[in-house]
């Protein structure tokens, strides 16, 4: 309902009023660039067709950075389909205008369009698209070559923008390309790039268009199909034998685990998974960098969401005798931190079904397929589909318990809301904020009020600071580790949050924020609002934490862990910068009174439509801490 009144105010450009009559998201985007003079204008051009077909496939949003490669399909956006459905996102580098196709997908399931000018704007853009890949994020993605008929290109600047294979820069790491030659094939290609980037596991498609084939006259009788014929197949779901087997093993465990990555963000989807676990009695584990996939306060949720195992991770692990792992990451590298096992592949004592989909997308070019995990059932289907087969298998006779059946080796874990971690304080009011006090703060902010949503969280976010109450709490972390590509993210997961009724808020990291911070510009440009809220160590202190372990290894000094990391002195003015992409900004605040203060003022702005940063500074952190609190890394000795 929320998402439904969202498009229709959306339509009708006005602002939203939030409780007692108080101002909420400005929504009024489509009322931008609108276009003059555009009478009636009749499909004409093979790149009307090309933009008609992204149409009635129901793309809201194209983002990009304009070049003339694609100057047909830019026209044809504009002058045939009027700017609207899909609608232009300007952007000042083509690196952002996929991270925010990225961001957005991660929230509202589906994908945006992204138009990349030729091969130096493919180069730019390489990056982003490598961190869409690693979400596996549905992206539709247009480039631009040549002509390919040498005998129209323009001198010098057609010749070096054409290349015999653009798609060979980004082949190890999308779905799907090509370069149709046709108006027919163009169209057909479009289709199938829909198709393919929609389909589990999904992930970013590339279609180039030569920029000769976009400026012809469209020849007769071509036409655009229905486009329903050809939708995504449903997501793989498992035979029903093996959904027996895994049934039955998780009602025969003492103490079933079911561990739980990336989800989709519909309320039914994450209903489903709490009734499983809740009807099988089974503890929850999820990601911290896979987004609000289970409410990590439910009684379910005993010990707090991670990236690396802490003790009471470990401990409910080694006390499982069944792991139910629903795409959980580098599930192997993550038992082997458990278990101190010098092989990976040597296996736990619990019995392990893993769910996935994900060996349909590995290949050598780069290892992201991590270790290879040991399952007793190895289950290809989608995660989601299997959750709801479950249940359908399960029936009526599967009564909710509301609780995990713990055994009473791990009855003595209390549930980590009780954890004295969980309950901590802000250790002044008034003294220099520290890192764990800007992880309380924030999590008091963000976490206590329903309407906020999180984009994005800084380096060291501890998993007791998170307390998901909803699919739509948390759009999960940057899964290809590219610094500088929060603040594109951050504005694409914004948008769908801002379509949705919610206020988006989003942390982020000093470099990360420098890197890329002209991403904001498309916010304010779009109207999207967007808390920025920057945790300032003035360093690239995940790198402070690794120096210093080198240096001890090696016996030297590890005081000298910060030459060649600190960005300091000076620092970089980051409310400048936001201030220079049509932001408000403040700070830096340096106490934890200065920074609740400020995202009070933030808040208003935001929830008026507005868009604000706050450049929180804190005191530089224990790099040895650092280190051990997030289960060391996982370093071999020896």
């Amino acid at each position: 309902m929320a998402r439904a009144k969202s498009k229709q105010l959306q339509a009708r450009g006005k602002t939203q009023k939030g409780p007692a009559g108080k101002p909420a998201l400005n929504i009024a985007t489509t009322s931008l660039d609108r276009p003059v003079k555009l009478g009636n204008p009749r499909m004409g051009w093979v790149s009307d067709a090309i933009a008609e077909t992204v149409r009635r496939l129901g793309y809201k949003y194209m983002a990009l950075v304009p070049g003339a490669s694609y100057r047909g399909f830019h026209d044809s956006i504009v002058n045939y389909l009027g700017n609207a459905t899909p609608q232009m996102l300007i952007c000042l580098h083509e690196e952002h205008s996929v991270a925010i196709a990225d961001g957005y997908a991660r929230v509202a399931d589906e994908p945006m369009a992204v138009a990349i000018h030729t091969n130096v704007g493919l180069l730019h853009a390489s990056m982003a698209i490598f961190c869409a890949w690693e979400g596996r994020a549905p992206v539709l993605m247009f480039g631009a070559n040549g002509p390919i008929d040498a005998h129209i290109r323009r001198p010098w600047i057609d010749w070096i923008h054409t290349t015999k294979d653009h798609a060979g820069l980004i082949r190890n790491f999308i779905k799907w390309d090509d370069e149709p030659q046709s108006a027919q094939a163009a169209i057909e290609a479009v289709l199938r790039a829909n198709q393919i980037t929609r389909s589990k596991p999904c992930g970013p498609v590339y279609v180039c268009l030569d920029a000769g084939l976009q400026e012809e006259t469209l020849p007769d009788g071509v036409t655009i199909p229905d486009v329903s014929r050809f939708a995504p197949p449903p997501p793989p779901a498992a035979d029903r034998a093996n959904v027996r087997k895994v049934v039955a093993a998780m009602k025969k465990a003492k103490l079933p685990v079911i561990t739980i990555g990336r989800g989709a963000r519909s309320q039914q989807a994450w209903d489903n998974r709490v009734k499983l676990a809740e009807v099988l009695g089974a503890a929850v584990l999820t990601h911290s960098r896979a987004g609000s996939v289970f409410p990590t306060e439910h009684p379910c949720h005993v010990t707090p969401t991670c990236q690396r195992p802490t003790d009471s991770n470990k401990e409910l692990i080694r006390s499982a005798d069944m792991i139910l792992n629903f795409g959980f990451n580098d599930f192997a590298g993550f038992l082997r931190l458990i278990l101190g096992e010098s092989q990976t592949q040597k296996p736990t004592s619990a019995t392990v079904a893993n769910v996935s989909l994900q060996q349909y997308l590995h290949n050598g070019w780069n290892t992201d397929y991590q270790a290879l995990s040991a399952a007793d059932i190895n289950i290809a289907a989608d995660p989601d589909t299997f959750i709801a087969q479950m249940l359908e298998e399960i029936g009526a006779k599967g009564k909710p318990t509301g609780k995990p059946r713990l055994k009473p080796a791990v009855k003595k874990i209390p549930h980590w809301t009780r954890s004295a971690a969980a309950k901590a304080k802000p250790s002044s009011e008034n003294g220099p904020m520290e890192a764990k006090d800007f992880h309380l703060v924030m999590s008091e902010f963000v976490c206590g009020d329903p309407k906020i949503s999180l984009c994005h969280t800084s380096t060291g976010w501890p998993g007791t600071a998170a307390r998901w109450r909803s699919p739509l709490d948390y759009a999960g972390n940057d899964s290809g580790g590219g610094v500088g590509a929060g603040p594109g993210q951050s504005v694409g997961s914004a948008l769908a949050y801002r379509d949705a009724g919610r206020i988006p808020v989003s942390m982020m990291g000093d470099g990360d924020t420098s890197m890329g911070c002209n991403a904001l510009w498309t916010a304010s440009r779009m109207r999207i609002p967007l808390l920025a809220v920057v945790m300032n160590n003035r360093s690239y202190f995940n790198d402070e934490a690794h120096q210093h372990h080198v240096a001890l290894e090696r016996g030297r000094a590890p005081e000298n862990r910060w030459i060649g990391l600190r960005i300091d002195d000076p620092a970089p003015d980051v409310c400048g910068l936001a201030r220079a992409q049509g932001f408000e900004a403040e700070g830096p605040v340096k106490t934890v009174k200065e920074f609740r203060a400020a995202l009070k003022r933030g808040y208003k702005v935001v929830a008026a439509g507005g868009r604000y940063m706050v450049d929180a500074w804190i005191e530089k952190d224990d790099a040895v801490g650092r280190r051990s609190s997030d289960g060391g890394r996982g370093e071999k000795k020896g």
